[in-house]
């Protein structure tokens, strides 16, 4: 697989949004990131994306959800008026119901305009209000850009019935205050005890307070994900930050991110990533000595 790099621009370090357009290449290579984008299919009878080595044949829009950290490209398409909008994961993950959408959502890269006319219509409205307020160069433009990513989240995750059964599971939320709270301290503290001696499910309901099968529901109807799909998911993104520390070897990388063998590491990261640990890590090393 020719994987080319690790891409890093400075927006990620000093801001939570960045939006783009007037791209005269009609391609770009494989690369990742650590912030997410959302690709708004511009005008143009081809329109080719890759985003976790599945392609996809776009027509005008149409929208590409790119998760952070994802293998993504751009193989042929018109960009000269499509949209590239940029949001750092640290903005994501500063709020609970942006992390639970972005969980429910994980497995979700393209909206297309002809199964979803409504929804994508809505949403190309606020990516052009985006557009406006970003190249606008107000003093205010990057708490107004935020503002809007979460109002075109908050209206992705208010369609989320129209998506396939396994991302729409559980219907609606509805649960109190309080049950949303305990489950934020749940996530949050696997988050920050991915080494924990005993993160299983039941250790987790009864430290929320509430029956296993219970948390099991509330925690697939969050998330979009069940407990065991989840917890893989957040030990990859902390694998994914360890990788770029070229002194850990790959099995200070495995127990440290909480998987408990290096065959089970290299499995769950070969099924998300489509390549093994040391192979993501030479992507960014080659990244890095390309940037300098």
């Amino acid at each position: 697989m020719d994987y080319s790099q690790y891409e890093i621009y400075d927006f990620d370090n000093i801001s939570a949004f960045n939006l783009s357009t007037g791209y005269k290449e009609r391609s770009y290579q494989s690369h990742w990131h650590s912030y997410g984008e959302i690709l708004y299919v511009g005008p143009g009878d081809t329109n080719v994306f890759m985003v976790n080595q599945k392609t996809y044949d776009l027509v005008p829009g149409d929208f590409v959800l790119i998760w952070p950290m994802e293998v993504h490209a751009i193989i042929d398409a018109d960009r000269t008026e499509a949209l590239v909008i940029q949001f750092s994961n640290a903005f994501m993950n500063s709020l609970f119901d942006l992390q639970r959408i972005m969980h429910f959502y994980r497995n979700l890269h393209v909206i297309c305009i002809n199964a979803h006319p409504q929804l994508a219509a809505h949403l190309a409205r606020i990516a052009y209000k985006m557009k406006d307020v970003f190249f606008a160069d107000r003093s205010d433009r990057e708490l107004r850009c935020c503002m809007l990513l979460m109002e075109f989240m908050l209206t992705l995750d208010e369609h989320r019935d129209e998506f396939s059964p396994e991302l729409a599971a559980g219907g609606r939320t509805g649960y109190t205050d309080d049950v949303m709270r305990r489950m934020i301290m749940v996530t949050d503290y696997i988050k920050n005890n991915l080494t924990a001696d005993d993160l299983s499910q039941s250790a987790m309901a009864e430290m929320a307070g509430i029956s296993k099968d219970y948390f099991s529901r509330i925690f697939k109807n969050v998330t979009g994900l069940n407990y065991s799909k989840w917890l893989n998911t957040i030990r990859l993104e902390k694998a994914t930050e360890l990788l770029t520390q070229n002194d850990m070897t790959l099995t200070e990388v495995a127990m440290l991110s909480g998987f408990q063998s290096i065959p089970s590491f290299n499995r769950v990261f070969h099924d998300e990533k489509g390549m093994a640990p040391g192979e993501y890590r030479a992507l960014f090393i080659g990244g890095k000595k390309h940037e300098h």
